[in-house]
């Protein structure tokens, strides 16, 4: 069965970095796009980033535009968000999603899930 496994978050502090992975198994990775959402607590899951399965054409939330970075390994199966200058305000449980639909902003789109794994930014 398919599976996508993040990687453990953790706490960082404002400002911090950190890198989050989701490695696949169980589908033909290199067909799917792969998205990054997030779930603060209280608030809907929203849009992160997405790439697509084609031409690796990546897609952005504009509140992360410019600090955060997906990228794949088709190689490996495994797709990366790289989170560079952290806030408070990113704080919440990160998933990975896997559609094969192309790359979108509505998690609707995707066709399976990770377990979510917690991102913690402290003032």
């Amino acid at each position: 069965q398919v599976q996508l496994v993040e990687s453990e978050g953790g706490l960082v502090q404002a400002g911090g970095s950190l890198r989050l992975s989701c490695a696949a198994s169980g589908l033909i990775f290199r067909r799917y796009a792969m998205g990054w959402f997030r779930q603060a607590p209280g608030k809907e899951r929203e849009f992160v980033a997405a790439i697509s399965s084609s031409d690796g054409r990546t897609y952005y939330a504009d509140s992360v535009k410019g600090r955060f970075t997906i990228s794949r390994d088709n190689a490996k199966n495994t797709v990366y968000v790289q989170m560079n200058s952290l806030k408070p305000e990113d704080t919440a449980v990160y998933y990975c999603a896997a559609g094969s639909r192309g790359a979108s902003r509505l998690p609707n789109l995707y066709d399976y899930w990770g377990q979510g794994t917690q991102v913690t930014v402290s003032s």
